[in-house]
């Protein structure tokens, strides 16, 4: 698959078949996504994949107040789901069916090896995060060019120690990221709805558009 047409068309799966995501397709797409770029070529970046039903079934029960929380958050309390944007409805139908899914990878990051420039500034720290998330987009994209689908989510990293717990992973790791993989069970799109570029490109100061605006 062409590189910008994979891009284009790696979104969020919310519907997923049952069946497995072979061995040698799984290796194929860590083995290109661990190229990515990171600090000091760290590699802070370890895997678990979870296939066991009854690991994936614990996650999926994690996973799934928090996604009811969130959601009654968004909603102002109360859930009308006929009212709900289409890709509301389809998330949660994911939440609601994330055990069924084959397997749910869990990108952890050893934190050692994480140099987050960010910490003194009275915000968010976010920067840790640039030695992580790019390896974990190269494997989205690999598995997009193996035909395999992907929804990555950082929900449960609100309940990191029982994860840590359920999966043996070491006090000296995180975990960033849980990415849902198989096989769609709908047709991938074929292209994603975003934001202009001229709406989004500023030239030299923050506000100064850099393209005029999009034919």
């Amino acid at each position: 698959m062409e590189l910008t047409e994979a891009m284009r068309t790696t979104g969020t799966c919310r519907y997923f078949r049952p069946d497995p995501v072979p061995d040698e397709v799984l290796h194929r797409a860590v083995d290109a996504a661990r190229f990515a770029p990171q600090g000091g070529n760290r590699q802070p970046v370890r895997w678990v994949v979870v296939r066991d039903p009854d690991r994936r079934q614990a996650l999926a029960d994690l996973y799934l107040p928090l996604w009811k929380a969130y959601l009654g958050r968004r909603s102002g309390g109360r859930i009308d789901y006929e009212r709900l944007p289409r890709s509301v409805r389809d998330a949660d139908h994911f939440a609601e069916h994330l055990a069924e899914v084959p397997a749910i990878v869990v990108a952890c990051a050893e934190l050692a090896a994480l140099y987050p420039t960010d910490t003194g500034l009275g915000r968010l720290s976010v920067v840790g995060g640039g030695s992580i998330y790019p390896t974990v987009q190269n494997l989205c994209l690999a598995l997009r060019g193996e035909g395999v689908a992907s929804a990555m989510t950082t929900l449960l990293c609100t309940v990191e120690p029982q994860v840590r717990e359920l999966l043996a992973i070491p006090d000296d790791m995180i975990t960033a990221a849980h990415i849902a993989i198989g096989y769609p069970e709908r047709p991938f799109p074929t292209t994603l709805t975003r934001a202009p570029v001229a709406e989004i490109v500023y030239a030299d100061t923050f506000g100064r558009a850099c393209f005029p605006p999009d034919a």
